[in-house]
């Protein structure tokens, strides 16, 4: 492994430790009866996920660039690989970067720190649609790994392809010298 898919690995393993750190939280909120205490449940532990120290978050912005950085970088090359999975990946991971901005920051605010003309409903439908974003951006990850992993599958095969094509070529000709 180089450099580049490193840099492209380590993000994404980081952002899918984190979520299912959330998803602990976040299946109960989808998938379980909806009971006060799931809630307050939820409510709390997204107000501290929402106000970790500026540190943090930097962090989490510095990885989401350390990825960009990282597929556009192996997407550079231009082959046939670069293209199908790379490029994959890289629209995969903006699509994730849109409902991370679009979706999780302004609900971790509405359930963080809700406005006055928020009501616990909107609180409550704040943190579910929460939980599904942060599901749709595990199933993103998941599929960057997925095509990296193929990619490394796919260079394998064709490593193995090539050298035994070029053994059949040496033995051809070396049966082509001795008949003659």
């Amino acid at each position: 492994m180089g450099f580049k898919q490193a840099a492209v690995l380590a993000p994404v393993s980081f952002f899918l430790g984190i979520l299912f750190i959330c998803f602990n939280i976040d299946h109960r909120l989808l998938w379980k009866d909806l009971t006060d205490e799931v809630t307050e449940d939820g409510i709390q532990f997204y107000s501290i996920f929402y106000n970790s120290p500026p540190a943090i978050k930097a962090l989490i912005h510095g990885m989401i660039g350390v990825c960009m950085i990282g597929l556009m970088s192996k997407l550079h090359k231009w082959d046939d690989s670069a293209m199908f999975f790379d490029g994959s990946s890289l629209g995969i991971f903006i699509f994730a970067i849109c409902v991370y901005m679009t979706v999780i920051i302004p609900m971790l605010a509405t359930t963080a720190e809700p406005l006055e003309v928020d009501t616990r409903a909107d609180r409550i439908e704040a943190l579910r649609v929460l939980s599904a974003a942060n599901v749709i951006v595990i199933v993103c990850l998941g599929a960057i790994l997925f095509l990296q992993a193929g990619q490394v599958y796919a260079r394998r095969v064709e490593a193995k392809e090539k050298s035994n094509i070029e053994a059949e070529e040496t033995a051809k000709a070396a049966t082509e010298k001795k008949d003659l």
